[in-house]
């Protein structure tokens, strides 16, 4: 094969790679052990790993079962089996059991594990404190994902963006919301409200554009009202189509295939992305008129990651784009 249409088109952003769209939370033993076998069979039903696993020590672990939370984490990810792509999100760097979650999570199942997602973070500081974590429990290998949660964060969002240990910034609307100390009403964290009052919508934008502006993936954040089908599409459909986001949380399992449904690109869109890049290759990746409008490495750029998100989500590809992957 020639060389990859992802190292031709992307550049340096091929090395960031690309991250299932759907990451989905669970803290409860039970919940974390359904969520894990929930992921080996979607990756059997779909070819690929369409979601990620988020073990949750956070929101999960008990007050003061901080380290027994910990080595439960450690167990699910080493039994977890070879294609499943599991994470641990710690406490804030701030907490008492940082350090402990990140020696033991890190330090007996970071080889197991796609990343370390590390909540509250405030400045690039933070990012360089729980980088020398890693490579104190020998995990520097692991990338690491934040979470934006307060009105200081968003304002350092770019910054936070371009460090190169980062892979991803993911938006925490619940405590940016009460971070306001009442001034955004609470509808402002509702499935309707969080897409309308200005404050929010700034913050999610500036997310995506810090984002975007350094190669790193943007995570649109939770939906509350999880039996709610149709509020989950809905947001899944703006967060990616007006607000720029690629990837989405989820709290409960019933999310995980409206966010794969609204991420993914339509059959129309993959096949005409796949008629356009075997023109490319063809064409060797010069410029190229496709029914009649002019198609150069500009727009190849942007129909390769049409079929890499079909991927990602699971979506049946043509023959002559099945073979990239």
């Amino acid at each position: 094969m020639k060389q990859h249409p992802r190292d031709i088109l992307l550049g340096a952003q091929a090395a960031a790679g690309f991250l299932p769209v759907c990451d989905h939370y669970s803290g409860v033993e039970a919940r974390m052990r359904k969520s894990l076998q929930l992921q080996a069979e979607m990756t059997e039903e779909f070819g690929t790993c369409v979601f990620d696993v988020s073990l949750d020590c956070e929101d999960g672990a008990p007050v003061g079962g901080e380290a027994d939370h910990a080595a439960l984490v450690v167990s699910l990810a080493l039994a977890a089996g070879p294609n499943a792509r599991v994470a641990v999100r710690v406490h804030p760097v701030d907490h008492p059991a940082f350090e402990a979650d990140m020696a033991t999570i890190a330090g007996q199942a970071g080889h197991k594990l796609s990343h370390i997602m590390v909540p509250k973070v405030e400045s690039v500081e933070d990012v360089i404190y729980a980088e020398k974590a890693l490579l104190r429990a020998s995990a520097g290998h692991l990338p690491l994902q934040v979470l934006i949660e307060s009105p200081a964060a968003v304002h350092r969002a770019f910054d936070i963006a371009a460090h190169p240990k980062v892979q991803s910034l993911s938006f925490g609307l619940m405590d940016f919301v009460s971070a306001h100390g009442g001034a955004i009403p609470s509808d402002g964290m509702s499935s309707a409200g969080q897409f309308t009052h200005p404050l929010v919508v700034r913050a999610k934008l500036a997310i995506a554009s810090a984002c975007h502006a350094h190669g790193k993936v943007p995570s649109h954040c939770v939906v509350t009202e999880f039996s709610d089908v149709l509020a989950m599409k809905h947001a899944a459909t703006r967060a990616a189509h007006e607000f720029g986001y690629t990837r989405m949380w989820s709290i409960h399992p019933g999310q995980i295939r409206p966010i794969l449904e609204a991420l993914a690109p339509s059959d129309a869109e993959i096949e005409n992305a796949s008629k356009i890049i075997a023109a490319a290759v063809n064409a060797d990746w010069a410029p190229v008129s496709f029914k009649g409008q002019l198609q150069d490495r500009a727009s190849y750029r942007y129909f390769w990651q049409v079929l890499e998100r079909a991927r990602q989500t699971g979506r049946a590809l043509p023959p002559e784009a099945l073979v990239y992957f």
